[in-house]
C-alpha cells in the first residue's frame, strides 16, 4: 500500500467530525503546497508497539537530532488525538513566533512554539492556520535555505 492510500484508510478510521477536520487539513496542506513530500508515521516503534499519535506529514526538511545526525522529516504535520488535532509546523526556530503571530487571532487553540492544537476546526480560524501553515512551508524546507 502506498503512502497516499495508507493516509486515505486513517482519515477513514476516524469518526466525524474528525474524519471531515483530517479531510479538510489534508487538503488544505497540499492546496498551499501541491508537490509536497507525503508522509504517514502508523506511531510504532520497531517492535511494533504504539509508542506515539500515528501523523500524517507534509513536505521536506532536514531535521538535527540531539546526537548531531540529520535526516530528513517533514515540515507540517498532522495528528489526531483523544482530545481533537495537533498540527505541527516543524522547523520554526524563534519558539515565540506561531503563539505571538496567530495566538491571538487563531480561535480556540493552543499555540506553542511548534504546534497548534484545537478539539475540531469550526472552533478556530481556518484562514490563520492556512497561514502558519504557509510561513511554515515556506520557511522551514529545503527550498527555504
Amino acid at each position: 500500500m502506498n503512502v497516499q492510500e495508507k493516509i486515505k484508510e486513517f482519515i477513514a478510521t476516524h469518526a466525524e467530525p474528525k474524519r471531515s477536520d483530517l479531510q479538510t487539513l489534508h487538503d488544505l496542506v497540499l492546496r498551499v503546497k501541491p508537490s509536497a513530500k507525503l508522509w504517514f508515521l502508523d506511531g510504532k516503534n520497531a517492535d511494533g508497539k504504539q509508542v506515539s499519535n500515528p501523523d500524517i506529514g507534509f513536505g521536506s526538511r532536514p531535521h538535527k537530532y540531539a546526537d548531531g545526525t540529520i535526516s530528513e522529516f517533514y515540515q507540517i504535520g498532522i495528528s489526531p488525538n483523544k482530545s481533537g488535532i495537533s498540527v505541527y509546523i516543524m522547523g520554526i526556530e524563534n519558539r515565540k513566533y506561531l503563539p505571538d503571530t496567530y495566538g491571538k487571532t487563531i480561535g480556540k487553540a493552543t499555540v506553542t512554539g511548534y504546534c497548534i492544537r484545537f478539539k475540531t476546526l469550526k472552533d478556530i480560524n481556518v484562514d490563520v492556520l492556512e497561514s502558519a501553515i504557509r510561513f511554515g512551508i515556506e520557511n522551514t524546507g529545503e527550498e527555504s535555505k
